[in-house]
């Protein structure tokens, strides 16, 4: 009885100095935390700040805006002129090519993904090495002759002509995430459903498809911030307003003389072109994560 009791407080000890360290670590985590969030949204916050001042103001060394007005935004989005016509054609760009592109990866890669994750035939490792190829692979160094083609064949300032080039920055990222997320799914699943008399489509789509929804959520949500972002092919393969996406149209912003710098209508527009990222993060944050942490935990 006294060796278990000695053992009991050693146990009590141990647990107690457990509880001692992670509440350090709790507090250096939170500490780290804190310093990160700082130093990732100042600019942000930086930003949303200047968009609220006037030209005046803009050069006036201080963080809040000396007079808070709404003119930057009444310049992009009410004010009738080409600010205006230049950033609502672009956003309209923007919306409709990212989506349109969207769709695309994630069904490819959906297809693609479970074909990696079930089926054993030749050259699965070679997909799988060069998607991540494709990946890493400079974007800057393939735009000059992605150019001259798209010329050639008619592509260049269209929404195709950003879609397909689109693509090969968000299929490599999809078909990694959904084929990690593809082998958590129990292949007894499909099975039984072939066994109960389904096709290996029916099983597919009625079997394994729900079930990894979260992943394919996550996935279109990460194809579609990429492709929203993209800066160098929206510059590179446009030259009007009829493809243009916002980040290269923010390039040809001006002011309203030679003189003034469009800082202000810049920053109302990051703003703006930001709020619907920022919405969908925190509208499907359980989702992403979900999606995320399922797919990377091999079973």
């Amino acid at each position: 009885d006294h060796a278990l009791h000695r053992g009991s407080r050693r146990r009590e000890g141990v647990a107690g100095s457990g509880r001692v360290l992670s509440t350090k670590a709790k507090i250096w985590w939170a500490v780290i935390t804190v310093v990160v969030l700082v130093g990732a949204l100042f600019p942000v916050l930086s930003i949303f700040m200047t968009s609220f001042k006037g030209p005046s103001d803009i050069n006036s060394g201080t963080f809040l805006p000396p007079q808070w007005s709404t003119a930057n935004y009444e310049q992009i989005l009410a004010s009738g002129g080409s600010a205006q016509e230049l950033f609502l054609s672009a956003l309209r760009n923007s919306i409709g090519i990212s989506l349109i592109a969207t769709v695309i990866a994630v069904v490819l890669a959906t297809l693609c993904a479970y074909a990696i994750a079930r089926l054993n035939f030749p050259g699965k490792r070679l997909i799988l090495t060069t998607a991540l190829g494709v990946s890493i692979f400079p974007v800057v160094s393939i735009v000059t002759p992605l150019f001259n083609l798209w010329r050639n064949i008619g592509l260049y300032d269209t929404w195709l002509g950003l879609i397909i080039p689109y693509l090969s920055l968000t299929l490599p990222i999809s078909i990694w995430t959904l084929a990690a997320f593809f082998r958590q799914i129990p292949w007894e699943l499909e099975q039984a459903a072939q066994v109960d008399g389904a096709t290996p489509w029916q099983a597919f789509r009625k079997a394994i498809v729900p079930l990894a929804a979260p992943g394919v959520f996550t996935t279109a949500l990460i194809a579609f911030f990429i492709a929203w972002n993209d800066f160098v092919y929206g510059i590179s393969l446009t030259s009007t307003s009829a493809a243009r996406p916002v980040p290269a149209a923010l390039a040809f912003f001006t002011g309203a003389s030679y003189f003034e710098e469009p800082t202000g209508a810049i920053s109302a527009a990051a703003v703006v072109v930001t709020i619907p990222v920022v919405i969908l993060v925190v509208l499907f944050q359980r989702q992403i994560v979900s999606g995320l942490t399922q797919g990377a935990v091999k079973g």
